[in-house]
Parts: structure tokens; sequence; C-alpha cells
């Protein structure tokens, strides 16, 4: 089992950070120092080199983290081989799932209530970040699942889809586009807010235009937010713009009438939620347990 001096050292590792790890594990950052000097007297040898603000792993750190990582999966598998021996065994499970925007907000929520509803022992972090940062955070072992907008692609990461959703036009309720019909060519006369760079969501609007010939730095882009609730709420103060939003994270602005829909002719905007892993953790639970169980809350929405 990994002791608590490892678990610390391994959140350490992963962000190259004292201050991020005592954040992640509600701990002191002095509390963090101690562990990680404890571990380094008990092994002879500096894991960290202190570069400042920043550290970095030495040799024997970089060793000690690719071992504890190893150690981890083989107390995973443990807890899973063990749980189905003996099904009153049911170990504390800290999970650590990272999600994109949209998802954090609005996919994941009720399914996450639900979910620990059923499940009291365990402990349950969410993540939120665009989908780019996503990947990234699950191929440097920060977080073991994550839902992002498939539109990212890569070769040591096996995809399962969860659910499908639109994106939509939008604009104020007193912008002059309201109610009308948009084709593809007024695109380029039209201000536009976007999401920053890295967006599943603005993935499925280039890639929606690329395939209609129009390329986004053509357009006139006015203003890139970092996030979706930042994106809608300048939408519904701004009248000269036209924004792409998930219909999932617009419902109650449609309806209330401070957001109208814009449709424009020829542009499809439909995009994918996946859950992501690493290769070769695709059996372990309670991950593959919490992907069984989002999938079937979905299927029983539908």
């Amino acid at each position: 089992m990994l002791s608590h001096q490892h678990e610390v050292f391994l959140e350490v590792a992963r962000r190259l950070s004292f201050t991020k790890a005592s954040q992640s594990l509600f701990i002191s950052q002095s509390a963090v120092s101690k562990q990680v000097k404890a571990l380094e007297e008990h092994y002879k040898t500096g894991l960290f080199e202190r570069l400042g603000n920043a550290v970095a792993l030495t040799a024997a750190g970089q060793l000690l983290y690719q071992k504890l990582l190893q150690v981890q999966q083989l107390q995973t598998e443990l807890h899973q081989a063990m749980a189905d021996l003996s099904p009153r065994f049911t170990p504390d499970i800290r999970m650590v799932i990272g999600a994109s925007t949209t998802i954090s907000l609005y996919v994941l929520p009720p399914v996450l209530s639900a979910y620990l509803g059923h499940h009291p022992h365990v402990q349950l972090t969410l993540k939120n970040r665009n989908s780019e940062n996503i990947l990234k955070a699950l191929l440097e072992h920060e977080i073991d699942l994550g839902v992002i907008e498939g539109i990212h692609r890569v070769s040591n990461v096996t995809y399962t889809p969860l659910l499908s959703d639109d994106v939509v036009a939008v604009c104020s309720a007193k912008n002059p586009l309201q109610g009308r019909k948009l084709a593809l060519t007024d695109l380029y006369h039209v201000p536009l807010a976007l999401r920053e760079p890295g967006s599943g969501t603005l993935a499925v609007v280039e890639q929606a235009l690329l395939a209609q010939r129009i390329r986004l730095g053509d357009l006139h882009v006015k203003v890139r937010l970092g996030g979706t609730e930042a994106l809608k709420n300048f939408v519904r103060v701004d009248p000269s713009v036209l924004a792409f939003l998930p219909r999932q994270a617009v419902v109650k602005e449609l309806a209330a009438g401070e957001l109208a829909e814009v449709k424009v002719a020829d542009l499809q905007l439909r995009r994918h939620f996946e859950f992501v892993q690493r290769r070769g953790t695709e059996n372990n639970s309670p991950f593959k347990d919490f992907m069984q169980f989002a999938l079937r809350y979905y299927s029983k929405a539908e």
C-alpha cells in the first residue's frame, strides 16, 4: 500500500509544485515539504531540485515517480480483485476525473450526484479544463479518467462515447441578427465572440467551417474568452456579436429570451463527448464502474 509520504510525493511530482500539491491535498505547504524531506532522508538522496519558485525531479526522483505509478496501478488492481472475492471489502477510493468546461458544468453534475449516492466510500475530485489540457493531464498521470469533446486524437489514449450535443449560434436578444437566418457568406461580416484555443467547442466550429471552405482566420473575431460561462455572459450584454455555444449551456437563456438562436445555412455543428483513458487502464475499477454508471444514466435520460 502507498504510504502517505509517497502519496504526497506523487502529487508534487505530478504538478512539479509544492504549492499546487498542498492545495490539491488540502494540507499546508509546510506539511508537504516535511513529508518530502522525510522521504529524501529515507532514501538518502534528493528527489527534487529547487529552482527558485519551480522544482524539477532529480534522477532519483524520476525513478521513484515511475515506480510509484506502477505501485499505484497494482494497488488499484489489488483492490479490484479483493472486492470481487469479498463483496464486503469496500476500501475508501479517491477518484480524480478531468472534464472539459461544458461537461463539467452541464453534463457531469447530475451523474456525480447520483453516483456518489450509491458509492458513499468514494471521494471524488473533478478538474475543469479545456479538452486539450484534459488530455495533457491524463498523459501526465494527473488524472486517470477524462471526459472531453471528441476532436483531439492521440494514439496512446482510448476513447469511449458518452453522448452527443449540438453547438448553436446565439446572439443577444437586442442583436439585429435575432430572427434572421444567415448564409455562410454572412459570417464574413458578423463580429464573432469565440472560445480560447484548445477548446473543444472551438474545434467543432473550426472543423465545420473548414468543411465549407471557410477559415476561422478570415472571419472577424472580436474577442476570445476562456470558458463557456464567460463567453455566454459576454454575448448576453454585447448586442453586436454572434457566438457559438453548446446547446446545453444556453437552454435556460434561450427559454427566458435573454439569448436568441441564429440559424446558419449549411452549417452542422454536432459534437461528441467521450471518456478518455490511458491505454492499458481500461479495466481499472472504480473508473470502469463510473463510466458504466454514466452511460446507463444518460441512456435512461434519452
